[in-house]
């Protein structure tokens, strides 16, 4: 279908597609037709205009379209950075960007197929996936809240959530057999019983049962939004769930196990819309893996009164799924990040492309390690290329080879970086920066999976995964004629942002943290903390050059340490400064009370890490309030402002 409001050039469109052997089942030009050009026609793509008549536009409809699973691309000619980033947020399938040559239109039909397939293919084994994983729950000897945190670890996998409810929540039933749990790294969790959670947010019993049993009228249900505010009006309780916890949006499901007992699950994050049709299918065709579970572990409840109690050790039900230490190289525990721990679990175990995107000093090469790690691959080693190191008369024989006499200086074969990778994974960094004629001749590799080495005579069947980054905008590139768009189509095809520093500021008092001690590991100087004073400073800054430029700037402050007290920056961190010469603050933080509210985060996040560091210890020698060089009195008041009561806090 063509949804576009030029008529000349929607029929352009449909004379190119007829000639190529597509059917066209009708062009609309506004939002009202094409709903109704969809209920009467199922497409299989969409090519989508941007602005089209009417109030609504191209956006409003790819919503439409992504909840109904079928696949789009953008035609546009815009190039406000806004509209690009809204449009962009719908994940589209590809963007055409006018005007287009007909090459471009099939090649991205073709991606477009082609990513269409493998979603669906990615999301049925992901499904599976959670399923076996579901069912291999041990119930033997176990108690309610580990198998209650067994079952969110899974489901994580392909529900996202900052909280998670669950548990029983029958008419009768006093939310013993319930628990929730608060994520605070990848697969990490604090756990929040019902106790606890009440004491949090001044919820009683019945409240809580209310807000549990109340807020799905159907089986399964989506507050985001406007949505969400009037559950949060409706239900008081729910409202100061929701301000004390910083929560925006729910999904919530629950159903029958017997005639007396219903389970529910109650999902929550701080994202405002980070949830959809696609997450709720995918919680409907969990409801007879998760009721087999559950009916399991309440059988097992009855044999366990009637036997003796065995020892239990916990095995890794996550197995597949779990690989904390794939990502220890990586720090971070904001939103973000989370994310993108998130998207890289996905996506790693197959042999999906992927383009990693983000400013410089982000951490490409190290999500590009993880994915490698975490991938059927990862027995052989990663081929790391970086394109903008290498000259461009040598990057062809780098990437490809070339043979004995194939140029002058050829004395010897050489092997190229992609035969090097054979059944393994090769990391092109920079993609950007690669000249436009090697770019003709990677398109080729991508498509046919073959090379030729520079003056050989024949080609070579290689079978490798692509991983590529850059910190360029290819899209921009691309309009500019720099970067050519069936290439760029041929990345994308998995494409993961990685944030800047700035904008996941909760990280940096974990970060400033985990440079100082492996400087302390690697020198044998003490480390006694980071001074109040340099961290706030840390968490104030910009960082233009992300996490390479802090690094840089704890190792200096370390060295200039005397060994004996808190660390102290050893040079003073300025913002950049406006033409008016107001400091240019970061968009995480342009009015004051979003920067307090960043320090007050950033605090919390610091002295979580110094709790874990004293196994939760806050008085004596070696205990946080010492490290922290804070009264106890005053350390646990202040955990008690920021959310962190030590009498619930599990480590």
């Amino acid at each position: 279908m063509i949804v576009e409001d030029e008529f000349v050039v929607a029929n352009d469109l449909r004379a190119l597609l007829k000639k190529a052997g597509y059917t066209v089942i009708g062009i609309a030009d506004t939002y009202a037709e094409a709903i109704a050009m969809i209920a009467g026609h199922q497409p299989a793509i969409v090519l989508l205009d941007i602005y089209l008549k009417g109030t609504h536009t191209g956006i409003d409809l790819a919503k439409v379209l992504a909840e109904k699973d079928i696949g789009f691309i953008y035609l546009s000619a815009n190039s406000n950075q806004a509209v690009l980033e809204a449009a962009r947020a719908t994940q589209p399938y590809g963007f055409l960007v006018k005007p287009f040559r007909e090459k471009d239109v099939l090649v991205a039909l073709d991606i477009a197929y082609y990513r269409h397939a493998h979603n669906r293919d990615a999301k049925l084994r992901a499904e599976q996936s959670v399923q076996l994983l579901l069912y291999g729950i041990p119930a033997e000897n176990t108690g309610w809240d580990e198998r209650l945190l067994y079952i969110a670890e899974i489901i994580q996998a392909a529900i996202p959530f900052d909280l998670i409810v669950l548990g029983f929540n029958g008419p009768g039933d006093d939310l013993k057999r319930a628990s929730a749990f608060f994520r605070t790294g990848y697969n990490e969790y604090q756990v929040i019983g019902i106790p606890e959670l009440m004491d949090m947010t001044g919820v009683t019993v019945a409240q809580l049962h209310q807000l549990v049993t109340a807020i799905g009228k159907k089986d399964v249900t989506i507050y985001q939004g406007s949505e969400f505010e009037e559950i949060c009006d409706s239900i008081p309780a729910n409202k100061r769930f929701a301000i004390k916890l910083q929560l925006a949006s729910n999904l919530h499901l629950s159903f029958p196990v017997s005639d007396e007992d219903g389970f529910m699950f109650s999902f929550y994050s701080r994202r405002p819309d980070p949830y959809s049709n696609e997450h709720m299918q995918m919680l409907e065709s969990l409801k007879p893996a998760i009721l087999s579970t559950i009916k399991r572990f309440l059988a097992n409840d009855e044999i366990k009164k009637l036997t003796a109690q065995l020892k239990y050790e916990k095995p890794n039900p996550g197995g597949a799924i779990r690989a904390n230490e794939e990502f220890a190289k990586i720090i971070g525990k904001s939103h973000k990040m989370l994310c993108v721990f998130d998207m890289v679990s996905q996506v790693a175990p197959l042999d999906t492309s992927v383009l990693l995107m983000g400013e410089s000093g982000t951490g490409k090469e190290l999500v590009a390690r993880a994915i490698h790690h975490l991938s059927t691959r990862k027995e052989k080693p990663l081929i790391v290329v970086n394109c903008a190191a290498l000259p461009a008369n040598l990057i062809e024989s780098e990437l490809f080879g070339h043979e004995k006499g194939a140029f002058t200086g050829a004395l010897d074969r050489r092997i190229g970086k992609f035969e090097l990778a054979q059944d393994s994974t090769i990391f092109l960094d920079e993609i950007g920066e690669m000249p436009p004629d090697l770019q003709v001749k990677l398109l080729r590799v991508l498509q046919e999976r073959e090379i030729e080495r520079v003056g050989g005579k024949s080609v070579i069947k290689i079978n490798v995964r692509v991983i590529a980054a850059t910190n360029r905008n290819l899209e921009h590139e691309v309009a500019a004629g720099k970067f050519r768009l069936d290439l760029y189509y041929r990345l994308n095809v998995f494409p993961i942002t990685l944030p800047s520093l700035r904008e996941r500021k909760e990280d940096i008092p974990l970060l400033a943290e985990h440079f100082a001690q492996r400087l302390s590991l690697k020198t044998g100087k003490p480390f006694y903390g980071i001074s109040a004073a340099a961290m706030q400073e840390l968490i104030y800054y910009n960082w233009p050059g992300n996490i390479r430029e802090m690094e840089n700037a704890i190792e200096q402050a370390f060295v200039l340490n005397d060994g004996k007290s808190p660390v102290q920056l050893g040079r003073r961190l300025v913002n950049p400064v406006s033409e008016d010469h107001s400091v240019i603050v970061p968009p995480a933080s342009r009015t004051l009370t979003d920067i307090k509210e960043m320090q007050l985060a950033a605090e919390r996040e610091h002295i979580i890490s110094i709790l874990k560091q004293t196994n939760g210890r806050i008085r004596g020698a070696g205990g946080a309030a010492e490290i922290l060089q804070l009264k106890p009195t005053t350390l646990e008041s202040r955990m008690e402002k920021l959310g962190i009561p030590k009498k619930f806090f599990r480590l």
